[in-house]
Formats: structure tokens, sequence, C-alpha cells
């Protein structure tokens, strides 16, 4: 009786379990499954196949129309003076004298310090004194001989005499001269290390004398720039520390190529100004190439990719403009992509 009653309790929960599902309620469910599985689906495959789709660029635009076009080779130089040179002795002496100060304007010719040349004085009187009597010996000389006293031979020895004496003081006083520091232009001390009792050689010391009214830029330009930077081509200087720029001509490009830096010397002159000086740091913008009525466009406007050089073109404008699908730039033939 146990054994009946047990197997029909089972066969009711069986039943029970076997009871057929809603239908529409699981397709709902499958439908929500598989637009939510389409959705990354397509997420996927635009991050994999297009990554740059996502990608968000800022643009400007920029009307390109026919002017001129000036290319320019950017330099960094530097201010020196025209006439900027160091006055040494001739010859090894104790400074006895000095007669200018830094900063005092001098002439040329001048005579900036003394050296100790008591020797060649005493020589000089000595040879002064012997002048004085050869001289007087040939007048008398002289005063026979135009009375025909006397022979030519005598008149001839001396005069002879009185050259050779007269010579004798004009080296000595030459000799003299090199103990003397004169200036070799007219400028101003820029610089003396000279003290007095102090031993001055010939190529060591010495006092620099600067002429600050006339100035130049020296740059060195790379041998590249060989064909189109050359004397007479405009310039522009930028003095950055002096809040300053003029715009003028090179002066001065040397034809010989420096075998170690691979360049050449330029030379720019300035005119006098208060707030420019030697040894100043100056910007030269050199235009090396100038063509007129030319299409030309910023170089960051233009892409790079391997099959060339390209730009983004604004279409609906090329269409007012009425103009062609390619036209010549200055970098050169580029293919100008529709965008």
């Amino acid at each position: 009786m146990k054994k009946l009653f047990i197997i029909p309790a089972v066969l009711l929960l069986a039943a029970c379990s076997n009871k057929p599902k809603d239908k529409k309620a699981e397709l709902a469910e499958l439908k929500k499954q598989q637009a939510e599985l389409n959705d990354k689906i397509t997420k996927l495959q635009g991050e994999t196949t297009n990554p740059d789709s996502v990608k968000v660029t800022e643009v400007g635009v920029f009307v390109a129309k026919a002017g001129n076009f000036t290319n320019y080779v950017d330099l960094q130089g530097k201010i020196d003076a025209q006439d900027n040179v160091t006055a040494y002795p001739q010859a090894q002496g104790i400074i006895t004298a000095l007669n200018v100060k830094v900063g005092q304007h001098v002439g040329k010719g001048q005579i900036l310090a003394q050296l100790d040349n008591s020797v060649l004085r005493q020589n000089i009187a000595q040879a002064e004194v012997q002048v004085g009597l050869v001289k007087t010996l040939f007048e008398r000389q002289k005063n026979l001989w135009d009375q025909k006293i006397g022979t030519e031979v005598q008149f001839l020895q001396a005069q002879a005499n009185l050259q050779s004496a007269q010579k004798q003081v004009a080296a000595l006083q030459q000799q003299a001269d090199m103990y003397r520091i004169k200036s070799p232009i007219s400028g101003t001390v820029d610089q003396m290390d000279l003290k007095l009792g102090q031993v001055a050689m010939p190529g060591t010391t010495g006092i620099r004398i600067v002429n600050a009214d006339v100035l130049k830029v020296k740059a060195d330009v790379p041998e590249s720039y060989t064909g189109s930077v050359k004397q007479g081509n405009n310039v522009k200087i930028l003095f950055p520390d002096a809040n300053d720029s003029l715009t003028t001509k090179i002066t001065f490009a040397a034809k010989v190529i420096d075998p170690v830096s691979r360049s050449f010397p330029i030379e720019i002159r300035l005119p006098s100004k208060s707030n420019i000086r030697p040894n100043m740091t100056a910007v030269l913008r050199i235009a090396n190439y100038s063509k007129n009525n030319v299409i030309s466009i910023p170089l960051k406007a233009i892409q790079n990719s391997e099959a060339g050089n390209y730009v983004y073109v604004n279409e609906m404008a090329l269409l007012n403009a009425r103009t062609y699908n390619k036209v010549p730039l200055q970098t050169g033939w580029s293919k100008l992509n529709r965008a």
C-alpha cells in the first residue's frame, strides 16, 4: 500500500516540471541578447578595422592664392666691431708710464703706454752729438770746396759721414719707438691689463681698442646654401637682447668652405646704435629664394604618405573658385586630395 501511494505523487511532480514555458517571453529575451551582441560587434569592428574613425582633429582653413613667395634661411650670428684690435709693444721692457684708462677715447697713433728705453735715449743723445760734429766738418769742407780748395774726395767723404751719422740717429729713434705702445686705430680703450712696473712682452700683453661706431654681424652658413646665400642678399637681423631689428643686405660672403665646419663666413655691416654692442647675439633671416605670382601654402599644411605629399582641399571652395584638381606648390608638384 505504501508503494502505490508514492508512485502517483512522483508522477504528479514530473508532470508539473514538464509544463511548457512562455515562448513569447523567451523570444523577447533572446532578441534583447542579440541586440546587445550586435552593438558590441559593431563597436569592436570599428575600433579594429578603422582606428582613425574615432580620432578627432581640429583643422583650419587657409586661402591659397597667387602672390609673392620668399624663402628664408635662419641662422644665429654674433656682433663684432669692424675695428677691434689689440696694441702690443714691439720690444720687451718695464712699463714706466700709462697714458690712458679703460673707457677713454683715443686717436690713431696716440701713445698709450711707455716702456723703459733709457739706454736707447742715451745712445741717441751721443749719436746726435756726433751728428753735430760731422755736420760742422761737412759745412767747413763744403765752404772750402766752393772756393776750389781741397779735393772732391774730401768733400764727398765729409758728406757721406754726415749722412751716415743722421741715419744712425734715425735708426736709434725708430728703435726707441718700439718701446711705446701706440693705438693703431681710433676708438675706445676696451681692455687693459697693464700696470706700472710690469714687464711687457711682444704678443702677450697689450691694450685692446674697439671702434664701436662701426659694427658688423658675423655668422657661418652651411655649405648647402653656397649657391643661394651670396653677397647682396636681403637679410633681416633680430637682436633679442636689445629688443630691436633691422633689414639690410649681406656685405661679404666668403668663397672658401671651411674644411672642419663645412661652412663659409658672412658679414653684414650695421649702423651705429647705442643699444647694440660687440659680442651680442643676433638672429639672421636671409632671403635666399624669391619668386612672384606663385601659389604658396604653409609647410605645416602638407601631409606625407608613402605615395608622396598631399594636402586637404575644401571641395566646395574649389567648385566656387573654378580651379583645377592639381596646382604647382613651392614644395614640389603635389596632389590635392578632396576632403
